[in-house]
Order: C-alpha cells, then sequence, then structure tokens
C-alpha cells in the first residue's frame, strides 16, 4: 500500500512539473542601444516582429524621468527633460561597469552637469544622487528600463515574458556584461544571452540570405555608427557540417574594432554647443545660455532634430520659442558648417576598418561587401570617408539600419527557447580581449639561491571564438596556493581606451585543500591540480571548478564470466555509472580544451594555443594509458582460457574432479599454484581519482553587488512598479467616476432616459448625481482608490435599473424583428415539409410535429408577453427581455437547422423493380431452407417482393433524435430508409 501510494505521489509531481498550455512561450530582445532602444518578441503566430511603444512608434528613447511621486519612460521622459533636465536619466551605457575614477565618468558628468553623481563606497562605482536620501545606481536605474521594455512586450505578445536576449556592444569587457546581467536581473527578466549588437545584425543578415551561403567563404563588413559608439566587424559567411543537423550556414566574427566615443551624440553635442554661441553672439540677453541648464537641454533637441534634417539639406533653420528668459531663437546652419565642427570626428571613421582588418589579419580585397549599420551612418560625410577608406563602389544599404540588431537578436532567442523551432544557424562570436592565467612559485637556481617565478598562460586569444572551455593544470605544487586571472596583452588599445577600459585585473583565485589532498592519496601518483574555466554564450569568463587529479594502481579482478560481464554491461548503460564511488571518478569534460603548459615547464613564455581539441588531447592521454594496461590484463587473461580450451572438460567437472582428491594432493596442489602466482604478474588497471579543491574568488575589476544589494534594488525596483501602478489604477478610477457623473447628467434629460423614470426617482439620480460632483471638487482629488471606487459603484447602483429598462427599450425593435422572420421562415419550412409526397418524405411525423410544437408555443409566448409589457407603464420593470427573445430564437434556429441538415445527407429511395415470378419463388426457396427466418409469401396482386425487416418501435419525442442520426448515417453509407409507418405497421400485423 505504501509503494502505491508513493507511485501515485510521484506521478501527481510529474503532472504538476509538466508545462501548463496556457504557459507563456513568447520570448523577446531588446537592442539595448545608449540612446535608444528596440524591442522584438517572437510568440505563436507572430514570428518575429519589432514591438510598438505606448506612442506606437519603433523605438523608444533610452530615459528614466524619476520624480518626487511620479516615474516616466521613452518619449514621455524627454518631455520632461527639457522642463526640468536634473530627473531624467539618459546614456547611461557609459557608466557600467565602470569606476567613479574612470575617465568616461567625468566625460558624463561634462555632458549632463545637472545631475549630481557620488561614489558608491563598498563598490568603487557611480551613484545617482535623486534626492537627499534617495540614491539610484546605473545598473538599478538600466534594471527600470529594462522592466519597461518587458511591459512593452507583454501588452504587445498579450502574453506574460520572461526569456530575453539583450544586446551589448562587442568591446563591452567582462565588469560591463555583467553588470548588464544584474540590471536584468533586477528587472525579473530570464537572460537567455548577452548577444553582441554586431553579431546580432550579421545574424539577422544571414538568415535572410541562407540560400546564398555556401561552402567557399563570403567576407562582409558590417560598419556600426550609432549614437555613442562605432564598431566594424568582419564576419566570415560558410556552411558547415554538424552532428546534429547535418550541413547547415556559419557566420564566424574574424575581426573587431571599434571606437567607444565617435557617434551622433558627440556630433549633436558639438551642434548645440555651436547654437548657443550664436544665440551668446546675437545678445539679446545679458546672461550666459551655457549656464542655464534647461535652456541647454532645449538647444540639445534642437541640434538633435538639425543632425537629422542637415542629413538631406544642405541648410536649415534652428528655431526655438522661449529659449530663455521668453527670448526666442533663430539661426540658419550649413551642412557645410556642420561638418567643420565635426572634422575631427570624421577623420577617426576609418579607425575601427583598420582594428578589424588587422585583428582579423585581413585585406580590404578579401572584403566583398561593406555594409552600413546605425543611424548616424546617414550623415553624408560618414560615408564619404568610409567609402573612400574602404576602396569600393559603394556601400551597402541593403538592411534596416536601425532594426537589423533587434531581429538578429530575436531570432537567437527563438533558437534558445524551447518553445519554438528555427532552422539552425551558428553562430561563432569572438572575445575582443584576451584573457591569461598568471601564477607564481619558487625555483632553485644552481647556486642553491631560491627565487620566485612568475608564469603566465593564455586562456583565450584575442579573437578567439566562444562559447568555449578551457582546462589549466597546475603540475608542480602540493600545497594551497593562488592564481591570478587578467586581461593579456590590451596592446592594441590606445591610451585614452585603455584608462576608459579600467583594471585589467579580473580575479584573484586561492585554492584550499590541495595539501590535504595530497596526504589523503599519498600512494597515488598526481596529474595535477585543474582548473576548469567556460566562457558562456553572453562572453562572460566563469571558473567552474577546480579539481586535485590523481592516479592509482590496482589489481584487476579475477575474470568474470560471460553472463557477469552482460549485466554489468547492461547495468552501466541504464544505470549510466560504473560500480566504483562515482564521488571520486570522474570523466573528461566535452568540449574541453586544456591549455598546455610552455615549451619548458621554468619558461614564463606564453603558450601557443593547441591544436588539438580539449576532448581529444584528454582523452589520447587516457587512452593511451588505458590501452596498456587493458592489454597487459588481456595477455595475462588469455592464458588460462588457452589451457582450459586444451582440455576437453568444463570448468565444472574439474571442480567435481578435484573436490574428490585426497587432503595431500590438494595442499601439493596449492603449493604449485602459489608457485606459479608468484612467477606470474598480476593483472593491473589504472584509476583515476579527482578531489574538489576549495575555491575563494576575489574580484578585482569591479565589486558586483552582494546577495543583499541584490535584493535590495530588486525590493526599490518593485516598491516603484507598485507605486506606479497603484497611480494609474486611481486615475482609472478617477477618470471613469468624472465620466460617470457628468454623463449620467447629461442623460437626465435625454428623452428615452425621461421616459422610463419617475420624478422621484430623477431627483434622487439628479441629487446624488451632484453631491458626488461636490464631493469630487473638494476632496475627489486627493482622495484614495478604494474611496473613488466606492463612489463609482454607489452610483452605478443607483441608476443600474434606469440603464436596465432603457437598454431594454433600445433591443426590442431589432429582436423583436428577427424573431418574426425567424417565424415566418420555419412556418415556411415546415409547410413545405409537409408537402412533401409519401414516397419523398425524408422527415418524421415526430419531427415535423416538434418543429410545429416549438414554432406555436413560442409564437404564443411572443403575442402574450408583448401584450402583457404594453399593458405596463415604461417605468416598470419590464417583463419582455431581450435574452428571453435571443433564447427563443436560438431554440427555432436549432431545430430547423437540424432538419435542414438531415436534409442535405439525405438520399432519394430507390424505386422496386419488377422481377419475374421464376425467380421470386427460388430466391423464397432459398431464404426458406433456413428455419428461423420467416417470410412473406408473394401474394397474387404483388409484382415483385421486398425484404422485410423486423418492425421498429416507433419513434418518440424523447429518442427521435438519436433515431435520425441513425438514419443520417445509414443514408451516408448507401443503405435504404426504412419504410413508411403503414407498411410497418402491416409487417409487424402478418409476423
Amino acid at each position: 500500500m505504501r509503494e502505491k501510494l508513493t507511485l501515485w505521489a510521484l506521478f501527481c509531481l510529474a503532472l504538476a512539473l509538466l508545462p501548463s498550455p496556457t504557459a507563456s512561450v513568447a520570448v523577446m530582445s531588446v537592442d539595448l542601444g545608449s540612446e535608444w532602444m528596440k524591442i522584438a518578441i517572437v510568440k505563436p503566430g507572430v514570428p518575429m516582429e519589432i514591438v510598438l511603444n505606448k506612442e506606437s512608434r519603433r523605438k523608444t528613447p533610452v530615459a528614466v524621468c524619476l520624480k518626487e511621486n511620479e516615474r516616466l519612460f521613452g518619449d514621455s521622459a524627454l518631455g520632461v527633460s527639457v522642463k526640468n533636465p536634473k530627473v531624467v536619466y539618459r546614456y547611461l551605457q557609459n557608466l557600467l561597469g565602470k569606476t567613479a575614477k574612470n575617465p568616461q565618468v567625468a566625460q558624463y558628468q561634462k555632458y549632463f552637469p545637472e545631475h549630481q553623481l557620488q561614489s558608491d563606497e563598498k563598490r568603487g562605482t557611480v551613484l545617482f544622487k535623486n534626492s537627499e536620501e534617495t540614491l539610484y545606481s546605473p545598473e538599478e536605474i538600466l534594471g527600470m528600463v529594462l522592466n519597461y521594455s518587458r511591459g512593452l512586450a507583454q501588452d504587445f505578445a498579450e502574453q506574460a515574458v520572461k526569456d530575453a536576449v539583450i544586446t551589448v556592444p562587442a568591446f563591452f569587457n567582462q565588469a560591463e556584461r555583467r553588470a548588464v546581467l544584474q540590471a536584468a536581473d533586477m528587472a525579473g527578466l530570464k537572460v537567455l544571452q548577452l548577444i553582441n549588437d554586431n553579431a546580432a545584425v550579421a545574424l539577422n543578415y544571414g538568415v535572410f540570405r541562407r540560400k546564398d551561403i555556401n561552402s567557399t567563404a563570403q567576407n562582409v563588413m558590417f560598419y556600426d555608427m550609432g549614437s555613442g559608439s562605432t564598431t566594424a566587424t568582419i564576419v566570415t559567411y560558410q556552411t558547415t557540417k554538424t552532428k546534429e543537423a547535418g550541413t547547415q550556414p556559419q557566420l564566424q566574427i574574424r575581426g573587431v574594432g571599434f571606437d567607444r566615443t565617435l557617434g551622433g551624440f558627440e556630433m549633436e553635442l558639438r551642434l548645440r554647443d555651436h547654437l548657443a554661441k550664436i544665440f551668446n553672439e546675437q545678445k539679446k540677453s545679458q546672461k550666459d545660455v551655457r549656464e542655464n541648464l534647461r535652456a541647454m537641454a532645449k538647444l540639445l533637441k534642437e541640434a538633435q532634430r538639425l543632425k537629422t534634417v542637415l542629413s538631406a539639406n544642405a541648410e536649415h533653420v534652428a528655431q526655438i520659442e522661449g529659449l530663455m528668459d521668453d527670448i526666442d531663437f533663430k539661426a540658419k546652419v550649413t551642412r557645410a558648417e556642420f561638418e567643420a565642427l565635426c572634422t575631427d570626428l570624421f577623420d577617426r571613421v576609418p579607425g575601427p576598418v583598420e582594428q578589424a582588418l588587422a585583428s582579423s589579419e585581413m585585406s580590404l580585397d578579401e572584403i566583398e561587401q561593406v555594409i552600413l549599420v546605425g543611424g548616424a551612418t546617414r550623415v553624408p560625410r560618414v560615408q564619404e570617408v568610409l567609402l573612400k577608406a574602404v576602396g569600393k563602389e559603394e556601400l551597402g544599404k541593403n538592411i534596416n539600419a536601425d532594426e537589423a540588431a533587434a531581429m538578429g537578436a530575436v531570432y537567437q532567442a527563438a533558437a534558445l527557447s524551447k518553445a519554438f523551432k528555427v532552422k539552425p544557424f551558428l553562430v561563432r562570436d569572438a572575445a575582443v580581449f584576451p584573457i591569461q592565467v598568471e601564477f607564481s612559485r619558487e625555483t632553485e637556481e644552481e647556486d642553491g639561491v631560491r627565487g620566485l617565478k612568475h608564469n603566465k598562460r593564455i586562456l583565450f586569444q584575442r579573437m578567439a571564438p566562444y562559447p568555449q572551455r578551457k582546462v589549466i593544470t597546475f603540475n608542480r605544487y602540493t600545497d594551497d596556493f593562488m592564481f591570478y586571472i587578467n586581461y593579456g596583452d590590451l596592446s592594441f588599445l590606445s591610451q585614452d581606451d585603455l584608462k576608459m577600459f579600467g583594471s585589467q585585473n579580473l580575479t584573484t583565485v586561492k585554492l584550499s585543500g590541495v595539501g590535504n589532498s595530497f596526504k589523503k592519496h599519498s600512494d597515488a601518483e598526481s596529474k595535477g591540480i585543474k582548473a576548469h574555466f567556460n566562457m558562456d554564450e553572453s562572453g562572460v569568463l566563469r571558473l567552474d571548478r577546480v579539481e586535485s587529479v590523481f592516479e592509482t594502481v590496482v589489481e584487476e579482478k579475477e575474470e568474470e564470466s560471460t553472463l557477469t560481464k552482460l549485466g554489468n554491461t547492461i547495468s552501466s548503460l541504464f544505470g549510466g555509472g560504473s560500480s566504483e564511488p562515482s564521488a571520486n571518478v570522474t570523466e573528461p569534460v566535452q568540449d574541453e580544451e586544456e591549455v598546455p603548459p610552455e615549451a619548458g615547464k621554468d619558461q614564463d613564455e606564453t603558450a601557443e594555443k593547441p591544436k588539438e581539441s580539449a576532448q581529444e588531447k584528454l582523452e589520447t592521454e587516457e587512452k593511451t594509458e588505458g590501452e596498456k594496461s587493458k592489454g597487459e590484463s588481456q595477455t595475462e587473461e588469455q592464458k588460462p582460457d588457452k589451457e582450459s580450451s586444451d582440455k576437453d572438460q568444463p570448468q565444472a567437472e574439474k571442480e567435481a574432479e578435484k573436490s574428490e582428491k585426497s587432503d595431500e594432493e590438494k595442499k601439493d596442489e596449492a603449493k604449485e599454484d602459489e608457485k606459479e602466482a608468484d612467477k606470474k604478474p598480476k593483472p593491473q588497471k589504472k584509476s583515476k581519482i579527482s578531489v574538489d579543491i576549495g575555491v575563494e574568488q576575489e574580484v578585482n575589476d569591479v565589486l558586483d553587488p552582494n546577495a543583499d544589494d541584490i535584493e535590495a534594488s530588486k525590493k526599490k525596483l518593485q516598491d516603484l512598479t507598485d507605486r506606479d501602478l497603484e497611480k494609474q489604477e486611481r486615475e482609472k478610477t478617477l477618470n471613469s467616476l468624472e465620466a460617470f457623473i457628468f454623463e449620467t447628467q447629461d442623460k437626465l434629460y435625454q428623452d428615452e432616459y425621461l421616459a422610463v423614470v419617475t420624478e422621484e426617482e430623477k431627483e434622487e439620480i439628479s441629487g446624488k448625481l451632484s453631491a458626488a460632483s461636490t464631493w469630487m471638487d473638494d476632496e475627489g482629488y486627493t482622495a484614495g482608490t478604494k474611496e473613488l471606487k466606492e463612489k463609482l459603484s454607489e452610483l452605478r447602483k443607483l441608476c443600474k435599473a434606469m440603464f436596465f429598462r432603457v437598454e431594454e427599450r433600445k433591443k426590442w425593435p431589432d429582436r423583436l424583428a428577427a424573431l418574426d422572420s425567424m417565424l415566418n421562415h420555419s412556418a415556411f419550412f415546415l409547410k413545405s415539409a409537409k408537402m412533401l409526397p409519401g414516397d419523398d418524405q425524408i422527415f418524421t411525423e415526430v419531427e415535423l410535429k416538434t418543429l410545429e410544437k416549438v414554432i406555436n408555443e413560442t409564437t404564443e409566448w411572443k403575442n402574450e408577453t408583448v401584450a402583457e409589457q404594453e399593458k405596463r407603464s415604461p417605468t416598470e420593470k419590464p417583463v419582455l427581455l431581450s435574452k428571453d427573445i435571443e433564447a427563443k430564437l436560438a431554440l427555432l434556429d436549432r431545430e430547423v437547422n437540424y432538419l435542414i441538415s438531415k436534409a442535405k445527407f439525405a438520399k432519394p429511395k430507390p424505386k422496386p423493380k419488377p422481377k419475374d415470378k421464376n425467380s421470386t419463388s427460388t430466391e423464397s426457396n432459398k431464404t426458406s431452407s433456413t428455419d428461423s427466418e420467416k417470410v412473406i409469401p408473394p401474394t397474387d396482386d404483388a409484382e415483385g417482393v421486398e425484404e422485410v425487416k423486423p418492425a421498429e418501435e416507433p419513434p418518440t419525442e424523447d429518442n427521435k433524435k438519436e433515431e435520425t442520426e441513425q438514419k443520417v448515417e445509414k443514408d451516408t453509407e448507401g443503405t435504404e430508409t426504412s419504410e413508411n409507418t403503414n407498411s410497418e405497421n402491416h409487417v409487424s400485423d402478418e409476423l
């Protein structure tokens, strides 16, 4: 009984864990730019669609307005930025994963002097001071933006959305990527992957050109100039063979070049300062416009518009009403002036192209096409300089410069989600910055002096593909030690880029338990301390585990019987493991590449990238050792087999003979066996033992917030969300109450409402509405949501009867007209059905009587109810209800449709053919051969005989429909219909 209950509990648990059919399956992507974000979704029936925001725009500004009791996003926040720029936060991307001393923080403060920035004492990062009591980190504000994007996606998808793929710039380092993941965690998003925006664009380009990709490599450069930065990427498209999906297209990032500060925003700032200079030169005010934060915000907004217009026009007039002190501003700006302001910026346009070519070790001749991406590439001067730099005939513009990254990311989201099945498209991204492991150990020189040797091993080279796993083995440590994970050679970066890059030291790893593992397995041979690294799909490096590996020699057991071996094989297949303890046995991890020591263990040169894959490296080492031991055991095991094969007697008979021997013979044989055993070497087998080593990691670049800080940030964001929802609910209720009061007061003077209310009712309703209106003016706009809802509910309850009477009177004409029409059609159909000849009649008498009864009852009900309603006053509760009319309509419609359906499938009855008497008598004789069958002899006036069926029970109203359905089925199968009622009665009498 207990076992049954346990099985039943497991079954219930399995059912509970099954995915619900109504569960959310939609996934989203967020192309997170410095100025704009684009959101895309995939849901069942909607493949890859850009999400529209509340203003029905396809892109949304990355801006958050944080007032005292209000929070705004997107275009609403931008509207506030002109009036009160202190409470609007934008361009957060430059502050993610940065310490307070980073040059980009100082640059941000220069661009936005209205914000108060201060250092976080715990982490050393930046905090926004929103008020005297409230501080926000860039990750928290970005979390608000991501939560807002999730809300837009859910409204568009009309279902919950949790899984997302987020784009980040390819030049984001480890700290910046972790900051984005922290922001997504605060927003409650499950990040399927952080995809580099250049890889997302390349994926979108390749997905729609799948047929053009073949075994021949095609190299394409994507030049992406956005608002805050510029990236050039070289991508190779080629088909490749995979074990799972066969030959599939693949894109591989071959080279990346970037400029962190080159973008459209820098151009807009130049234009803003130019307009401010013109205004000051006009001397319409004694004040300097650059000291007025609100006026500078207006100038920045106008500069953004001006840059867009000058991309298509040679000149344009900038104008702002009431720029400062109610003074209007107007000035003409030409494209030549704009290009002169940004000359140094345009000179930096070829830089990313050169970096990308250098990192890919390719030349421009190998690049087939250069494709433009990003809004800032629409500036004509940018295109001219770039075209000259790449030496091509033209630049590719055959991709949506704004939405390509969002669409590529959402395709990847669908591929990663288990709810969708997409055509495989392999993406091999590349790590822009090399990562290495550094460690020190003591060495002894020839003169006996001990020194300290510093070693480096490259973990991931520049442009190394990921996701990828790597293993580093430390062979000369027998006690606890530490090593460091740092960035590799960054000499390809400029001095300014190095300063903005931040700390080049990633993590200090302290290992504990190494000495204990050596003491515990002192009799085993050490194979080193192995550290397992993983760079996941998001480009984030993680240290999975560290283990101390030993190898020991154990004696192999005597050869097992064939049945035992078969049993062990089957158990290993279904059990998934060997008989040894699983805690100490580890198998080589797939796709792990072991970083070999440098040429000579004492040299500190960086190791070259191994040509062998991780699995091949590990497996070949184990196979060579395992094959030796297997070979030795096989040679030893084959000897007794040969000896036993020479003897004709089986082993069981040998044992029986041995048991019959005397004790002395047994002793002699035992001594001989011992001597032979001493001479023969026992079969041996090598066993691998792994011991987990304690790992303590200390972050050196930018400290991550601890679990308590994350929870506090989540609560802070959730409180703001709840406050926003409460405010929206209150505003909705307030608007509904206002609308109800004004609309109802107006209705009381309309004829259709005056006709259904008495004077007493009218005075009561009017008085209550007037009192509610007065209360709204005095207290309503400060009242809480609950009080507003109670007031609205009270008024609706008071007016419910009046509204009901009006609505019923509005519905009567249409409903009664439909009922009359239905009655006429039903009566005509019934009359036509009754006029069918007897042989062609397809309806039974019960069916026709049932329809006639429904028609009569409906007509009688209608006449009586309408008459009763006419006697009543309009102010009384009506007896003629629209729902009753609809019920009568439905009943009539069902009965008529039933008979019409039966008529559609009915087949005409075949007419009886005349037959000869001889053949008839012959058939009757054949039939009479069976005693159990009864036949009717032919009569004199009958020309032919029909086969008679047993009389069926006359149909009743209860079983009428069931009988008719059976008849319809028989008609469709080609069977004949039953005889009419008279013939059935005649047959039953004769039987």
